[in-house]
């Protein structure tokens, strides 16, 4: 008889996770439920623990042996101390994007495969195609679920050793899988927040490592009308996080366009941030640490693109390209922080994306 296959799932103990061990077993797979343990800040509420207990009850429901993966020391390095330093250096950055390449898709491949798995499993919504000339990342068919923009860093190498089983469903029966499988977890709550960290409010979070300092805000004409706790915590586009003082007959709400992290002032404008009279948006961005899922995108064909998650499927094309950085021109002007993502897509397969400068 062939060996079976065995597939190392990451329970994080929510809905998603659990059901995605519950197929796999189904499907006839050898399945091991592995909790990933990361790094949480005593000065937030922690469900580490309430979480771990959960992802051992679906093990024991599941018959399935249980494990634990260590990537405390990996996650305070590569995602919270990144996202600080980002904020810091006054960049906008997406913290889920580097949990799942470096936790997830890192060391707990890492820790899986060395322990003879064949692949890992997680509770993504996406999918992934095997054409003759290898894996595609793609789309997961719930639109409303698809979280392809934050896995654009997967190489074709991972997809290989990577199964989604949710892809190809809608979270209302995912949720009816659970309580068809009889899933303790069945009616809990999503998890909201930063990837493994939680529901926070990431200027408070901030707060812990970066002390807030009252600074100016500027109008269009150069004069102070207000004030901020600093222009670290804040992006271009945002129109919350500063008092307005100089209060106009207009109670158009302010934007920011502008930040000067050195001087910690920021400047606003009642003006729209997107469209073409924006004094912010531009057709063309940088792209810096590019990562192709495949194959490099083609010079000056046209594509789709997403600038934040779940965002606007925006034309855009390819003006250069290397192996590190790339400049993409979308059709219309639009607003776009340093430190964001740029994802590509054609039609719904995922091709890759970069960092904006």
């Amino acid at each position: 008889m062939q060996k079976k296959k065995t597939v190392f799932v990451g329970l994080s103990g929510g809905v998603d996770s659990s059901v995605t061990a519950a197929l796999l077993l189904e499907q006839g797979y050898d399945v091991v439920g592995v909790y990933i343990r990361t790094w949480q800040p005593d000065f937030i509420e922690c469900t580490a623990k309430e979480d771990r207990l959960d992802a051992m009850r679906i093990a024991a429901t599941l018959g399935i042996p249980f494990l634990e993966c260590d990537a405390e020391e990996e996650y305070k390095k590569s995602v919270a101390d990144y996202m600080i330093a980002e904020y810091r250096a006054g960049r906008t950055p997406n913290p889920d994007v580097m949990c799942n390449r470096e936790i997830k898709f890192g060391v707990f491949l890492s820790f899986a495969m060395n322990r003879g798995a064949d692949y890992i499993a997680t509770g993504h919504y996406a999918r992934v195609l095997e054409t003759p000339d290898g894996f595609s990342l793609a789309t997961g068919v719930d639109v409303g679920k698809d979280q392809s923009y934050f896995l654009y860093r997967l190489t074709n190498t991972d997809l290989g050793r990577v199964l989604f089983p949710l892809g190809g469903y809608k979270k209302s029966e995912v949720r009816d899988l659970a309580k068809k499988f009889k899933l303790p977890t069945a009616t809990k709550k999503d998890s909201q927040g930063v990837c493994m960290l939680g529901d926070l409010d990431i200027k408070q979070f901030l707060a812990h490592y970066i002390e807030p300092k009252r600074g100016d805000v500027f109008g269009e004409d150069g004069g102070v009308i207000g004030y901020h706790d600093g222009a670290v915590f804040l992006t271009l586009g945002e129109r919350h996080g500063f008092t307005i003082t100089a209060k106009t007959p207009n109670d158009a709400p302010y934007y920011i366009i502008a930040k000067d992290v050195d001087k910690n002032t920021i400047t606003v404008s009642q003006k729209n941030t997107e469209g073409e009279n924006s004094i912010l948006s531009k057709k063309e961005c940088i792209l810096s640490n590019v990562s192709w899922v495949r194959e490099v995108p083609t010079i000056g064909k046209t594509y789709s693109a997403q600038i934040r998650y779940h965002g606007e499927y925006l034309p855009c094309s390819i003006v250069t390209n290397d192996n590190r950085d790339a400049v993409v021109r979308f059709e219309d002007p639009l607003l776009v922080a340093s430190g964001q993502s740029v994802v590509l897509y054609e039609g719904e397969v995922c091709l890759g994306g970069g960092i904006v400068v």
